[in-house]
């Protein structure tokens, strides 16, 4: 009896160890290697995390987002030079381009958007996984990416017919070409849903955006992904976060 409730015991300790030490995320150890270009660490890191926990969202809020915020303040404040940020926002971009089959979802609902980053905007790594957040909740993409010129981006979304737009800037001297970009989509498509978000506006600027009705601004992922859950309905103006 003592002997099987020891070998009981043991196993117990093992689990919590194991549970302590094994899927315990070192994000010191994973914003150091993408600071130094290790894209192998960096992807098992990611990989094991989603193995653990399927869901993304802590994934992508916690650890994705978290070190790209990082990386950008210490490139503002010359912390690190412009081919180090590149170097470690590359490696991000890549692993989440290995892990979106894993991520998405094949089911669609028939809604539509357009994703994009703001004019003369050159970071695209938050609305690509604002992209996966739609596509997991059945939405048809059409990512566009980095930099779209205003005039194209407007033929786009007249050719495509979008449920919504959403866009992302990263940097704040940018969001007067935010404004720009969408006072001329409100005056093409009055009625069309717009939505707004990126690192931007962690230094202000909801002002630029807040006199356009259309204009929906959320915090996070989370947030994003349970404003696309509501019955129509039911939503309300909100703003997100990202890119």
């Amino acid at each position: 009896m003592y002997i099987e409730s020891k070998k009981i015991y043991i196993y117990i300790h093992f689990l919590i160890h194991r549970a302590m030490t094994t899927d315990k995320i070192d994000y010191s150890a994973f914003l150091d290697s993408l600071l130094k270009g290790d894209r192998a660490y960096c992807s098992r890191v990611i990989r094991n995390e989603l193995k653990n926990n399927p869901s993304i969202f802590e994934l992508y809020e916690q650890l994705i987002r978290k070190s790209l915020y990082e990386i950008g303040e210490l490139w503002e404040n010359n912390k690190i030079s412009t081919a180090t940020e590149h170097l470690a926002s590359a490696i991000i971009e890549a692993i989440l381009n290995e892990i979106y089959p894993e991520v998405t979802s094949t089911d669609k609902n028939g809604k539509t958007v357009v994703l994009t980053c703001v004019e003369n905007e050159m970071h695209q790594i938050g609305i690509k996984m604002v992209n996966d957040v739609f596509e997991i909740n059945g939405w048809r993409t059409y990512f566009l990416g980095i930099n779209t010129p205003i005039g194209s981006l407007i033929r786009f979304t007249k050719e495509n017919q979008p449920t919504l737009l959403a866009i992302s800037v990263s940097l704040y001297f940018h969001l007067p070409d935010l404004q720009k970009m969408i006072q001329q989509i409100t005056n093409e498509f009055p009625e069309l849903k717009i939505f707004v978000g990126g690192q931007a506006f962690r230094h202000g600027g909801i002002e630029v955006i807040s006199s356009y009705k259309n204009v929906v601004f959320l915090p996070d992922l989370n947030s994003l992904d349970n404003y696309l859950k509501k019955p129509e309905k039911d939503e309300q103006r909100g703003t997100f976060s990202h890119c």
